[in-house]
């Protein structure tokens, strides 16, 4: 059973930093892809990072040159490195990670993520 826990959000203000963690079990960490969704109230989830099992990453525009998305395969553990904090980040956000083959797909619990202006 792959379980995926997330950690490190909270409240900050504009301009900040924050780390979000995303800890796997249950499966071989380093054959998958990880992505970071977010969510923010009244929005629909948006793909914000993913970084590939060989280690390629992706951003969307909103995001890049701020965020970074990195992996520990050694730790199991996921990462976004979020710079420059905008209000506009205020959102709950999602690990996910996806199997080789794209079709079965595990969800975190989700981490709030507040920015103040």
């Amino acid at each position: 059973q792959v379980q995926l826990v997330e950690s490190g959000g909270g409240l900050v203000q504009a301009g900040g930093s924050l780390i979000l963690s995303c800890a796997a079990s249950g499966t071989i960490f380093s054959f998958n892809s990880m992505s970071w969704y977010r969510q923010a109230p009244g929005k629909q989830r948006e793909l914000v990072a993913t970084i590939t099992s060989v280690g390629s990453t992706t951003y969307s525009d909103s995001v890049k040159a701020r965020f970074t998305i990195s992996k520990d395969n050694a730790k199991n553990t996921a990462y976004l490195q979020m710079n420059s904090l905008k209000p506009e980040d205020t959102a709950v956000y999602y690990c996910n990670l996806m199997k080789p083959g794209g079709k079965t797909t595990y969800w975190g619990q989700g981490t709030q993520v507040t920015v103040s202006s």
